[in-house]
């Protein structure tokens, strides 16, 4: 008699480390126990899945999901939702709510609130502030907390540590790698008079050099320092050309909406829908991302899933807010620039699920093997769909991809080999749990 397992996904076209190829994969007590020819094993459940591939869990390493504070945009509980709806199993989610999560009462609270409504599973970024810097290194080191986030430059919220001498400080307290919104405040707020009626002026007043200036600022810092550091939502080919020379100390995310949309394009078809921190730049930057995608200097994609209410985007700009709703369309806009071959399947792999496990030290997640956890996320990459607004599962309830038809879609989504969303409906309660981390378990 074979092996007994809780679930067997049999025929499917499996995508991990060890390559690409036919496989079954087995699931027992909620972790990856067999991957192979599973053909005589016997399972309480068995699902066919010809024709799908079979990738690690997506781990979106950036969401803002707006709780507590400004539940009217987003909350846990839908934002999970629509993270598991977009074949997403993970997700990490930013401190600037209001109040800030930058004490450990605040982290806590999340926790809380996450527990018995979150759909797939979690972390929490603590936020810097000029008061807390010295309790940071504490802080990094509580159950669910995925590190510390520091806005150089001020977004939405109020969280920024805009000098030199306090980011020199939040860098010397901890030793896990510091996620960093890197534009430079001090230009950024020289420009303000450039943020004209139009959103059009958006990627001018928060220009290249904004960002450049504020990564340079921030390597010379964290080489200083001795920290690693991670910089998120990176927008121009120069910081790409920049941060290749600095992988020993810098990792780098990009999004999907610098991948895919271009200025001024966007603004002109989208108006205030586009609009982000830092902001959608022109083809000469797009393809600068698409190049460091590319040669391996781009570590891993996060949504920067930063919803508002349609009311709040129809503001005149510049009073409407940056940000747009991501983490639901994160893979099928990536499935559709592997489809028309602008990235590889093994790549795609690395930048959604493996690189995050590398750079946060993920306990268990990230990696399609026996014995790590059994977060898998199926796709049909043949299958055609357009994104529409009754798909998406935000509390914001638009898109600017909304009408746009991919090739590449997620049909099933299992967190700790349960299942979170079959063929496009969500499965089961929230069984969501925080995420656990390779730092904190040796301290």
């Amino acid at each position: 008699m074979g092996a007994s397992f809780d679930l067997v996904i049999r025929g499917a076209t499996v995508v991990c480390h060890d390559g690409i190829g036919a496989a079954d994969v087995a699931v027992r007590d909620g972790r990856i126990a067999a991957i192979g020819d599973l053909a005589g094993a016997a399972a309480a459940e068995v699902f066919q899945a010809a024709g799908l591939h079979v990738l690690p869990g997506v781990i979106d390493s950036q969401v803002h999901f707006r709780e507590p504070g400004h539940e009217q945009k987003e909350d846990l509980a839908s934002g999970t939702a629509a993270a598991a709806l977009g074949g997403v199993t993970a997700v990490f989610e930013m401190p600037n709510t209001r109040p800030g999560t930058t004490n450990p009462a605040a982290l806590a609270d999340k926790l809380e609130r996450a527990r018995g409504r979150a759909r797939v599973d979690y972390a929490f970024y603590v936020g810097a502030t000029p008061e807390n810097v010295d309790g940071l290194a504490e802080l990094e080191r509580l159950p669910g907390c995925s590190g510390v986030k520091l806005f150089m430059g001020s977004s939405t919220g109020d969280l920024l540590v805009a000098d030199d001498p306090t980011i020199a400080r939040v860098l010397r307290n901890g030793r896990r790698r510091v996620a960093v919104h890197a534009e430079d405040e001090a230009r950024m707020q020289a420009r303000r008079h450039l943020a004209k009626d139009s959103v059009l002026s958006h990627p001018v007043w928060r220009d290249p050099e904004c960002a450049l200036n504020a990564t340079r600022r921030l390597i010379e810092l964290a080489r200083a320092a001795g920290r690693r550091v991670h910089v998120l939502h990176v927008t121009t080919a120069d910081e790409i050309d920049f941060l290749q020379g600095h992988k020993d100390i810098a990792t780098v995310e990009v999004t999907p909406q610098h991948l895919t949309l271009v200025a001024p394009d966007c603004y002109e078809r989208h108006g205030n829908l586009a609009q982000m921190n830092p902001p959608i730049r022109d083809a000469r930057h797009q393809a600068g991302l698409w190049a460091g995608l590319r040669a391996g200097v781009v570590d891993v994609i996060g949504s920067d899933h930063a919803p508002h209410t349609i009311e709040e985007k129809q503001r005149p700009y510049p009073e409407s807010p940056s940000g747009m709703p991501g983490v639901q369309t994160l893979l099928p806009l990536l499935l559709d620039h592997l489809a028309a071959g602008r990235l590889t399947l093994a790549r795609l792999m690395d930048l959604t699920s493996a690189g995050a496990q590398r750079i946060f030290g993920l306990a268990g997640k990230g990696r399609l093997a026996a014995g790590w956890d059994a977060d898998l996320t199926l796709v049909d990459l043949a299958r055609r769909e357009t994104i529409t607004g009754k798909w998406l599962a935000s509390k914001c309830g638009w898109s600017p991809f909304e009408g746009r038809t991919v090739t590449g879609w997620p049909v099933a989504t299992l967190v700790r080999g349960q299942w979170a969303m079959r063929d496009g409906e969500l499965v089961g309660p929230p069984i969501g749990r925080p995420i656990r981390f390779q730092e904190t378990l040796r301290t």
